[in-house]
């Protein structure tokens, strides 16, 4: 079953891992290339202002394949040289593409993300969960280790006390508690979820595309650099953003009290 839906209308694209009748597990051969594609698509297209990551069924994704593990196929199978190949162009594959996408993402989390599929939801910009979502990194109660990255993705979210309690326990947290760690920005009725995750990216996809893009490009660096050097690049971007028209519709709209059109000009 192929992995990913696409789906936009209104500057937004809605991906949604299927493959609802085993909650949605990630690692199959080709996983990584559906991804990759996915957001490569997305990036090349100005039209698109904001994405939606989310789950078919009853889970946002429960992680890796444990059939697969069990069976030692596909990714997880072979030489130890192999499976540390089969991450790198595979699963890694996965989580770069998503991390690389130049646009705010959404993580509509409609169930247990669990693994894997936590780190998923964590490379998200934003978060919702529904009352019926659960979260945890449970890779050692497998004897395994996060091999997504997931130990360098979870402390920046939550903090690397929480984020080690997680990591060293396997517990898994249901959405009130991801809402009081930071985890989540919100918690919604279930059936109120996808509605919730459309207007937040409604919202986002009001405002101007390259800005939009630029903004996110700055905070994402900005995680690693110096202050010095975050007011460089703002000053480069910026300088950049004030030759585009949607600028000057944006000025244009509050001296005249109505909404910005922005075109992407």
């Amino acid at each position: 079953m192929t992995l990913l839906t696409a789906e936009t209308a209104d500057h937004v694209t809605t991906l949604t891992l299927n493959r609802p009748d085993s909650m949605n597990p990630l690692g199959a051969a080709g996983d990584g290339d559906a991804f990759a594609a996915a957001c490569d698509a997305i990036n090349a297209d100005m039209d698109v202002r904001c994405v939606i990551l989310t789950g078919a069924g009853r889970a946002f994704s429960a992680g890796g394949d444990i059939k697969a593990m069990k069976e030692k196929t596909g990714t997880f199978g072979g030489s130890a040289p192999e499976i540390a190949d089969g991450y790198r162009g595979n699963i890694h594959k996965i989580l770069r593409a998503l991390y690389g996408l130049r646009v705010p993402l959404i993580a509509a989390v409609n169930g247990p993300a669990i693994g894997l599929g936590c780190d998923l939801a964590c490379l998200a910009d934003m978060r919702i969960a529904s009352e019926k979502a659960r979260f945890g990194v449970t890779f050692l109660k497998l004897g395994l280790i996060p091999g997504d990255g997931g130990t360098w993705i979870l402390p920046r979210i939550i903090g690397e006390a929480r984020a080690a309690e997680l990591f060293y326990t396997g517990d898994v947290i249901d959405a009130a508690t991801a809402l009081d760690w930071g985890l989540v920005s919100r918690v919604v009725g279930h059936e109120a979820l996808l509605e919730q995750a459309g207007a937040l990216a409604a919202k986002v996809a009001a405002m101007p595309p390259h800005a939009l893009r630029q903004a996110k490009n700055l905070m994402r660096q900005g995680r690693s650099t110096s202050y010095d050097c975050a007011l460089e690049m703002a000053a480069n971007a910026q300088a950049l953003m004030h030759a585009t028209s949607d600028h000057m519709e944006g000025v244009d709209a509050l001296i005249e009290k109505r909404e910005a059109r922005f075109t992407g000009d």
